[in-house]
């Protein structure tokens, strides 16, 4: 796969001391070689994902931050970010790759934004039983990378759900994700990419259950 171009954290570096539309158009030239670089290296990564799961679309962000509703009124963003997603409506879940200086990066899976039907489902579901979602959190190979399951969560429980219930844990969040963390210098090893898609593959027992869940009611019929 195509490696991290080093220029990327050199610039973004850069860009964080300079964030001002002034420098970046004296600069929008080395910015623009670089985009293309991390645009194939995500393409690279986009075709290994085809590989093992059935991915049909990817995205990377732009540079230029909204800052119509933002106190931070900096123009730019002073990282890459890209997602990949799985195909709806059968599969459920997508990918995130976030290269930021300054060992920030981070790789991200799961469900950023739920919308209140699927909340409400995967909640459900957990009130009834939650034992195969933590037999898949505690596998000790998924532990290993992918650590403890993440998310904004209620303080208390969501309407009409015990707080007192054995799963509140997992009832009350209202994200369910899992990230990993690198250093600069592994992100610009040659096979970081490898290591990223490697990670990728053994999340596939979250996506599958999470997926069933989301395509079954609490019957197990189908509903899509």
């Amino acid at each position: 796969m195509q490696p991290i171009d080093p220029r990327v954290f050199s610039f973004l570096k850069k860009l964080e001391k300079n964030n001002n539309r002034d420098w970046f158009t004296e600069n929008k030239k080395e910015f623009k070689a670089i985009e293309s670089t991390i645009k194939k290296s995500y393409k690279s990564l986009f075709e290994a994902l085809k590989v093992h799961d059935d991915v049909d679309q990817f995205k990377i962000f732009r540079i230029y931050r909204d800052v119509r509703f933002s106190k931070n009124k900096l123009p730019y963003k002073t990282h890459f970010g890209g997602s990949f997603q799985r195909r709806k409506p059968e599969l459920r879940g997508g990918y995130y790759l976030h290269l930021e200086p300054n060992n920030a990066s981070f790789i991200a899976v799961g469900f950023w934004d739920p919308n209140k039907e699927d909340l409400l489902r995967i909640r459900k579901e957990f009130e009834m039983d939650a034992s195969e979602m933590r037999e898949i959190m505690n596998a000790s190979h998924f532990k290993s990378i992918w650590g403890e399951l993440e998310g904004d969560e209620l303080i208390s429980a969501p309407r009409n759900f015990d707080k007192e219930h054995q799963n509140i844990d997992l009832i009350r969040k209202k994200q369910y994700i899992f990230t990993k963390k690198f250093g600069d210098t592994e992100v610009l090893q040659a096979d970081f990419l490898n290591t990223v898609n490697n990670a990728f593959k053994e999340i596939k027992p979250f996506f599958n259950y999470m997926s069933e869940v989301l395509t079954t009611n609490l019957n197990g019929e189908r509903i899509i």
